[in-house]
């Protein structure tokens, strides 16, 4: 008997979410279950959080390793990406 085949899944976005929102800083904080993104929009001497994610550790890892995966398919296109450095140490994508 043959394998049944994966159906595709249809995915909507709505218009809000189609436009995306400005991330300059993100901060991640987890739980034993699950994981946050906080992605902000910072502006001296103020910032609003844009967006929020929950995540599962188990897709957190598969995020991450996604991302790397498709930085080093940016850079074998386009060039190495430098990190720079920002004057504002409150502003940009933080580790810890």
């Amino acid at each position: 008997m043959p394998e049944p085949q994966p159906q595709p899944i249809q995915v909507k976005i709505t218009d809000e979410v189609l436009k995306g929102v400005y991330a300059n800083l993100a901060q991640i904080a987890h739980t034993k279950e699950e994981f946050v993104i906080d992605f902000m929009s910072m502006m001296p001497p103020q910032g609003i959080v844009a967006a929020r994610v929950y995540l599962s550790p188990a897709h957190t890892k598969r995020l991450a390793s996604a991302l790397l995966d498709n930085v080093k398919k940016y850079e074998e296109q386009f060039g190495k990406v430098e990190e720079g450095a920002t004057n504002t140490p409150e502003i940009g994508f933080k580790t810890s």
